[in-house]
C-alpha cells in the first residue's frame, strides 16, 4: 500500500537526507518519556546521584541499540524501544529481597538476562507467530490497540499534569499551551498547503520547544542540573560493577514479567502496523521477538531495565504523518548520543513533566483511535460486542483501582494488576476463544496480517 493512501508524507522504505532524518528522529526523542520509569526505579532502590545518572545513561544506551536492531534487522518496523513500567515493582521487590545494595542487583540483572533468552527462544523456534495467529485476529488486535490508548491517557494527564511536581495552575497552562501549539501547526498544515510538511512533521518539536519557554518563564525549567552536568561520561554502573547473580524465584518472577511485557509489545505493533498500513508476516513476528529479547538482554547486560516497544511512537507517526524507518534508526543513535553525552540527558530529563503530558495526551487518543479505526466496521457476530467491550471496562478499572487494593494483592497478581494492557489482551484473547466472535480472519500466508488490512479497508487508506 502507497504512502498516500496511507495518509503518510513518507512511508518506512522512503529515505530521508541525513539531516532531514536527524531533525525527525529526534522529534521521536522528545516526544517519549523514556527516563521516567528508571528515574522511578532508581528512588525505589534509592540510588545516589552518580548511581541515577549512570542508570540513566544504561536505559538510553539501550534504547538506541534496541531500537537500531528491532528497526534495521529484526522487526523491520519503524519501531522504538523503551524502558517498560511493568517491571518496576518485580525490580525492587527482588532487590530489596536478595541484600538490596549489597547482591540486590546482581540478582535482578542475573534474571533480566535468563528472561532475554526465554524471548529469543520463542522467536527461534517459531513459536510466537503460531500463537499470535491463533489468538490474535483482526477484532482482539483492534481491541489491544484500543486499550492502550485508553490505558496510558490517565497516566498522561495524572502524573504529567494533575498530580506532577508543582503548581497544579501552572502545569495546567503549560500544558495547555503546548497541546494548543501542536494543533495549530497541524491545522496550519492541513490549511496551507504551502506549509503542508514543514509543519506536520514538526508540529511535536514545535510545541515542546514553546511549552519549555513558556515554562522557563515560569521559573519551572531547571536548567542548574543541565549546568552541572558533563559533556561526556560513560556509562559506570553496569553488570560489570553489579556481577549476575542466578536465583531460581527470582528468575521464575521475571518469566512472568518477560511474557507480560511480550503481552504489551504485540500491541504495540499492532499499532503502529494499523498507523503505516504495513503488513506483519510470520517471519516478522519471529524476528521481532527475537529483537525484543536481545533488546533485554543489552539492557541487562548494560544494568539497566527490560525494554519494550513504546506505543507512543505510533500516535507521533499519525501526527506527523512520517514512518520512515530511517528516521527511527535516527531515533537511535539519538538514544545513544544521549547516553554517552551528560548534558543532552540531564536537558531531557530536565523537561518539565507538563511540556511532555500536553503533547503526549493528545498522542494516546490518536493510538485509541488507530484502534476503534481497525474494528469499527468488522463484520462481526454479537458476541464481538462483549469481546471489545469487556477489556475496555477493565482496563479503566485497572486505570482507576486503589492503589491499596493492589498492593493488598499476592505479588504476581500485583504484576497483571499493574499492567491493563495485559489484562486487556488476556481477556480479549479469551473471550474471542470462548465466545466466537466470528470475525473473518485469513488462513493463508497472511493470515497474521490481517489487522494492518483491516485497517487500511476500514480507514481508506
Amino acid at each position: 500500500m502507497n504512502r498516500k493512501q496511507n495518509g503518510l508524507l513518507y512511508g518506512p522504505e522512503d529515505k530521508l537526507p541525513v539531516v532531514q532524518s536527524g531533525f525527525l528522529g529526534l522529534q521521536h526523542v522528545l516526544a517519549m518519556d523514556v527516563y521516567v520509569a528508571p528515574i522511578i526505579m532508581a528512588g525505589l532502590l534509592s540510588m545516589g546521584a552518580a548511581q541515577k545518572t549512570g542508570f540513566l545513561q544504561a536505559a538510553f544506551i539501550a534504547c538506541g541499540i534496541g531500537t537500531i536492531l528491532q528497526t534495521r534487522f529484526f522487526m523491520k518496523l519503524p519501531v522504538s524501544q523503551g524502558p517498560s513500567f511493568v517491571p518496576v515493582g518485580a525490580v525492587a521487590g527482588i532487590y530489596l529481597a536478595n541484600g538490596g545494595a549489597h547482591g540486590g542487583m546482581a540478582t535482578v540483572l542475573g534474571s533480566l538476562v535468563v528472561g532475554s533468552f526465554l524471548l529469543i527462544a520463542l522467536g527461534v523456534s517459531g513459536v510466537f507467530q503460531k500463537v499470535i495467529s491463533k489468538l490474535v485476529p483482526a477484532i482482539v488486535g483492534g481491541t489491544i490497540i484500543t486499550c492502550v490508548g485508553l490505558s496510558l491517557l490517565p497516566g498522561a494527564l495524572n502524573d504529567n499534569i494533575f498530580e506532577a511536581t508543582g503548581n497544579v495552575n501552572q502545569n495546567i497552562i503549560i500544558a495547555g499551551t503546548t497541546g494548543v501549539v501542536m494543533l495549530i501547526a497541524i491545522i496550519l498544515s492541513l490549511r496551507v498547503p504551502q506549509l503542508k510538511k514543514a509543519l506536520k512533521v514538526s508540529s511535536i518539536v514545535i510545541a515542546l520547544i514553546v511549552g519549555s519557554a513558556v515554562a522557563t518563564a515560569m521559573g519551572r525549567f531547571d536548567w542548574s542540573t543541565v549546568q552541572q552536568a558533563h559533556w561526556f561520561s560513560l556509562p559506570k554502573f553496569t553488570s560489570l560493577h553489579y556481577g549476575l547473580n542466578f536465583n531460581v524465584p527470582a528468575i521464575l518472577t521475571f518469566v512472568v514479567i518477560y511474557l507480560v511485557l511480550t503481552t504489551e509489545t504485540t500491541g504495540t505493533w499492532f499499532a503502529m502496523s494499523a498507523v503505516t498500513g504495513e503488513k506483519i508476516s510470520k517471519k516478522q513476528w519471529n524476528m521481532g521477538i527475537i529483537g525484543e529479547g536481545l533488546s533485554c538482554l543489552i539492557s541487562a547486560l548494560l544494568g539497566a531495565t527490560p525494554m519494550t516497544g513504546y506505543s507512543t511512537n505510533a500516535g507521533v507517526v499519525s501526527v506527523t504523518g512520517v514512518a520512515s524507518k530511517r528516521v527511527f534508526v535516527s531515533a537511535g543513535i539519538w538514544f545513544v548520543i544521549l547516553g554517552f553525552c551528560g548534558k543532552l540527558s540531564a536537558f531531557f530529563a530536565a523537561v518539565p513533566a507538563p511540556v511532555i503530558g500536553g503533547v503526549y495526551s493528545i498522542i494516546c487518543v490518536i493510538i485509541m483511535l488507530n484502534g476503534l479505526n481497525v474494528i469499527r466496521d468488522l463484520k462481526t457476530s454479537e458476541s464481538a460486542i462483549y469481546v471489545i467491550g469487556i477489556p475496555i471496562v477493565l482496563t479503566m478499572a485497572l486505570v482507576l483501582i486503589p492503589s491499596k487494593v493492589v498492593s493488598e494483592a499476592p505479588q504476581m497478581l500485583q504484576y497483571l494488576l499493574g499492567s491493563p494492557i495485559t489484562i486487556a489482551a488476556i481477556s480479549a484473547i479469551i473471550l474471542n476463544l470462548v465466545m466466537g466472535s466470528k470475525v473473518p480472519v485469513e488462513t493463508t500466508e497472511t493470515e497474521t496480517e490481517s489487522t494492518s488490512e483491516t485497517t487500511a479497508q476500514v480507514t481508506g487508506r
